[in-house]
């Protein structure tokens, strides 16, 4: 559950500065990858904290560091392809990323509670 309150904010930070930016006449690309920094660095600082309270640690920051890169990458992907395979209509934008940050967000969770915050 804390997960989940801690994605949720942190991809209203996301999307937020997404459409700020884009409004702002930033590019899609670079609005995205913008938001997405912002708001990956805010669910693990959350999630850190409060969601696995793991003390901190260089290597566990560093295993983030590389998740976050690959979900970066398959975040930007998946929201452009979407955005140029779908046409302009109103509904493109908010499909694509919700459709993006959900593959992110279960790629995050089953690495992050697998492998960098696992109990031992």
């Amino acid at each position: 559950m804390r997960f989940v309150l801690a994605g949720g904010f942190s991809a209203i930070v996301d999307y937020g500065l997404y459409v700020l930016l884009m409004a702002l006449g930033v590019t899609r690309d670079l609005a995205k990858a913008l938001s997405f920094v912002a708001g990956t660095t805010t669910a693990y600082l959350i999630n850190r904290r409060w969601t696995f309270k793991a003390p901190p640690s260089r290597a566990r920051f560093v295993a983030v560091v590389v998740l976050y890169a690959v979900t970066f990458a398959a975040q930007v992907g998946i929201n452009r392809v979407l955005n140029e395979s779908l046409g302009d209509d109103w509904w493109v934008i908010p499909f694509a990323f919700v459709v993006a940050q959900g593959v992110a967000t279960v790629i995050n969770f089953v690495v992050q509670r697998a492998v960098i915050f696992r109990m031992r």
